[in-house]
């Protein structure tokens, strides 16, 4: 069953903060919630359970305009690759520029700004074994 999230549903949800170097060297601080804090709303079993079956699927985040990108689950599982992904719709304290938002994708370690999806609609989670 799919879960819907609206902004006061992610404004009331665990908040995370990010600074990244954008491409023109400016430091942006970027706030939002943990993309796991979500996928366990949505019921992902993170932890001891992120085991067999469970570790072969993905999540799929997409943009409005199409752009996606993939995320393995076990990259996400704080207690394998732990990679820190915020579903952010603040900028330096404000909302979001309307061709970045109203949430976007951040992820801190990346060294490239690829994945960090703009305009994000839609997080799918895809599981190849059932």
């Amino acid at each position: 069953m799919p879960l819907a999230l609206s902004a006061s549903d992610l404004a009331a949800m665990p908040r995370e903060q990010a600074e990244v170097t954008e491409q023109d060297g400016v430091k942006t601080t970027y706030e939002g919630v943990a993309l796991q804090d979500i996928l366990k709303k949505a019921g992902i079993p993170f932890g001891r359970q992120m085991r067999g079956k469970a570790l072969a699927g993905y999540v799929l985040a997409e943009a409005k305009d199409g752009y996606a990108v993939a995320f393995s689950l076990g990259e996400l599982d704080p207690d394998l690759g732990g990679t820190r992904v915020i579903v952010a719709d603040k900028r330096d304290g404000k909302p979001l520029f309307e061709y970045q938002g109203p949430v976007r994708l951040v992820i801190p370690a990346d060294k490239e700004g690829a994945r960090s999806v703009r305009m994000l609609e839609k997080l799918e989670v895809v599981k190849l074994r059932k």
